[in-house]
């Protein structure tokens, strides 16, 4: 099958979407922002509940967040009295999935010259999560706690509209569930409403190509892994 132009941008967009970890401190024009999310809300959804609700942080705003979270994160005694109110990762792992955690984790802390040893250098290193990567973009990502697990998969499909509309318009993103441990914190700096659940957090930007950590390629299973083609 001959490739079309469209499949080709399409592709690129898709393939090229990595999590980054270092951003160049470059603003992001509001109209783009704005952009990505009009397409993003194009995602489909069970009934066109449309389940999202997105806060877009900049400037002072996105920063009296970071500053709250990172004091929290900090302090040994703080960071005990959050957690998150989902279960993102599973209770039990087994393998394959550990050793894909395992891997793109040592991967990482290897290209930052952190050795299993360095707890300090890792944890430093997951701190910042919460500064978005220096990102001049933050996003909190909620839902109605009402909605159920279809609307979980509804946003899921969303959230990679954003990341695939970023990359089609030359800016990157990383996806974070990392802020969901600090819900309590979250809710009070945006003012939340009671029944608005944090999801997760995603930083956009423009990528520092001169930083080690976004030379992390992540590996992917062939088709034939997961795939059962049946005539």
């Amino acid at each position: 099958m001959i490739e079309t132009p469209a499949q080709k941008i399409v592709d690129e967009a898709i393939v090229s979407r990595r999590s980054i970890r270092a951003f160049l401190p470059t603003p992001v024009a509001h109209e783009d922002i704005e952009a990505i999310l009009q397409v993003a809300a194009r995602a489909p959804s069970g009934t066109n509940t449309q389940p999202w609700k997105v806060y877009v942080l900049t400037g002072a705003s996105k920063e009296r967040l970071s500053a709250a979270i990172v004091a929290a994160y900090r302090d040994p005694d703080q960071v005990k009295q959050h957690a998150e109110e989902y279960s993102y990762y599973p209770s039990r792992w087994i393998s394959p999935y550990i050793d894909r955690r395992r891997k793109v984790g040592w991967d990482l802390y290897s290209l930052l010259g952190l050795s299993r040893e360095n707890k300090a250098g890792m944890h430093a290193q997951h701190g910042r999560n919460y500064t978005f990567f220096d990102a001049p973009v933050g996003m909190i990502f909620t839902i109605d706690r009402i909605m159920e697990q279809g609307s979980w998969l509804d946003y899921g499909m969303f959230l990679q509209n954003i990341m695939v509309a970023a990359r089609g318009r030359g800016l990157d993103t990383c996806p974070q569930a990392a802020f969901t441990q600090f819900h309590r914190i979250i809710g009070e700096q945006l003012q939340l409403p009671a029944n608005e659940m944090v999801v997760c957090g995603m930083a956009l930007g423009y990528a520092d190509p001169d930083k080690v950590e976004n030379s992390l390629v992540t590996e992917r299973e062939p088709v034939s892994a997961f795939v059962k083609f049946m005539d």
